[in-house]
C-alpha cells in the first residue's frame, strides 16, 4: 500500500497524539493511499513505526466507523487467530484529535493493490491466492466463544438481516444520478436463504487488506480492517469478497473499476474461488443457491460505494477519487440484473 503526504481534509494533530500516548517527540506522519472507509495513517518515530486508524469526516451510517469495536475485536482474536496486527491502545476521547482512533504496530510485507507489484509466475500466483482463500477458510473455523466475541452476533436470522438492513442504508444513501436497486432488493428478499451457520466473519475480505511475507510472497501474514467484522454466515464474507473479484475476460467497464489484481494471470476465477473455497470448508452448494451470495455481494458493494459517493456529492469530501462512483454503482445494478435474469431463465448465473 502505498503511501503519501495527509490531505488536508485527514490531517490531524499529530503531536496531541504523541502527547496522549506519552511519547517524547511528535512523529512523521503519512496516510495511507487507497481506502474509501476508515482513514489510516504511519506515525513514524526514530525507534518505532505505528499505525493510526481513526473514521473519515462526514455523514456516517449508523454503527458504522466503530474504533472501538475494531480494536477490541483484534485484540480478542490475537489468541486463537495469529493473522492480526498487535493492538497498542485505543482512545475514546474525541478532543485529542476530533474523533476516536487507535494506535497498532505495523506488520511488514507486502500488500497487493490494483496491481499484484509482485514479478511472480503463474503458478505462484496462484499459490498466492489459494493461501489467501485458505486464511479466509481459517478465520471463519475460529470459535467466536473461544475468541470471547459471541456477542458480535445477535443469532438466528443474519441473512435477513443483511438484507434488510443494506436495503435501508442505499435508500438513505441514493442520489438522483443513481438506480433505485427496487427489483433487487426485492429479489433478495424473496430468495434469500436461512443462515449456513455463525462463525467470525471479516466483511472486508480483499486483497489490499492482506500483507504479505516478504521472504515468501505467496503467504499471508496480516489480515487488515476489521471495521466491518461479525458473528455471521459464512458464505455471505465470500459474496462479499468476490464482489470485487474483477477477472480478465470482463467487460471493460467492470475492468475500469477493478480495485484488485484478480486479473493477474495464475489467478483463480470467480467460478474457481468459490469451488475452491466449498470444498476446503465442506460446503455444498448449487450455481442457484450461490446466486443469492453473488448477487447479495455485489448489492452490498454497491450501497458501499453510494455512501462514500454521498458524502462527495454533498461535499463532505472533496476526495477526486469518489468523484464517478455512481457510475460503479449502476455498472453493480446491471450486473445484478443480468445474474437474476439468468437465474430466472434457468440459466447458470456465474
Amino acid at each position: 500500500m502505498s503511501l503519501r503526504p495527509v490531505r488536508a481534509e485527514d490531517a490531524f494533530d499529530a503531536a496531541a497524539v504523541a502527547g496522549w500516548l506519552g511519547v517524547d517527540g511528535t512523529p512523521q506522519v503519512r496516510q495511507f493511499a487507497g481506502g474509501a472507509s476508515n482513514l489510516t495513517y504511519l506515525l513514524r518515530w526514530p525507534e518505532r513505526d505505528l499505525i493510526l486508524r481513526r473514521p473519515p469526516a462526514g455523514r456516517k451510517a449508523a454503527g458504522a466507523h466503530d474504533m472501538g469495536r475494531e480494536y477490541r475485536i483484534q485484540a480478542a482474536l490475537a489468541p486463537v487467530f495469529r493473522h492480526v496486527p498487535e493492538m497498542v491502545a485505543y482512545c475514546a476521547d474525541e478532543s485529542v484529535i476530533g474523533s476516536p482512533f487507535y494506535l497498532m504496530r505495523r506488520v511488514a510485507g507486502h500488500i497487493p493493490r490494483r496491481e499484484l507489484g509482485l514479478d511472480l509466475p503463474p503458478g505462484q500466483v496462484r499459490q498466492l491466492c489459494t493461501r489467501a482463500l485458505d486464511l479466509l477458510a481459517d478465520l471463519h473455523a475460529v470459535d467466536p466463544a473461544a475468541a470471547g466475541l459471541s456477542d458480535l452476533g445477535r443469532g438466528a436470522g443474519y441473512v435477513s438481516r443483511q438484507v434488510d438492513g443494506w436495503s435501508g442504508r442505499y435508500r438513505a444513501a441514493r442520489t438522483r444520478n443513481v438506480g433505485s436497486f427496487e427489483k433487487v432488493m426485492a429479489w433478495l428478499r424473496d430468495n434469500q436463504p436461512a443462515d449456513r451457520g455463525a462463525c467470525l466473519i471479516h466483511n472486508d475480505f480483499r486483497f489490499d487488506n492482506l500483507v504479505f511475507d516478504p521472504a515468501d510472497p505467496t503467504r499471508p501474514v496480516a489480515l487488515l480492517d476489521w471495521e466491518m467484522a461479525t458473528v455471521g454466515d459464512p458464505l455471505m464474507d465470500l459474496g462479499g469478497a468476490l464482489a470485487y473479484w474483477v477477472q480478465a475476460d470482463d467487460g471493460p467497464l467492470m475492468r475500469a473499476f477493478r480495485r484488485q489484481p484478480t486479473h493477474t494471470p495464475g489467478m483463480l476465477t470467480r467460478r474457481e474461488v468459490v469451488d475452491y473455497y466449498c470444498a476446503r470448508s465442506g460446503i455444498g452448494l448449487t450455481d442457484r443457491q450461490w446466486a443469492f451470495y453473488e448477487v447479495f455481494g455485489l448489492f452490498r458493494l454497491a450501497v458501499i460505494v453510494q455512501q462514500i459517493y454521498y458524502r462527495y456529492h454533498h461535499r463532505q469530501t472533496r476526495n477526486p477519487a469518489f468523484r464517478h462512483f455512481w457510475v460503479a454503482s449502476l455498472m453493480l445494478e446491471a450486473r445484478c440484473r443480468r445474474i437474476i435474469g439468468r437465474v430466472a431463465r434457468g440459466r447458470e448465473p456465474g
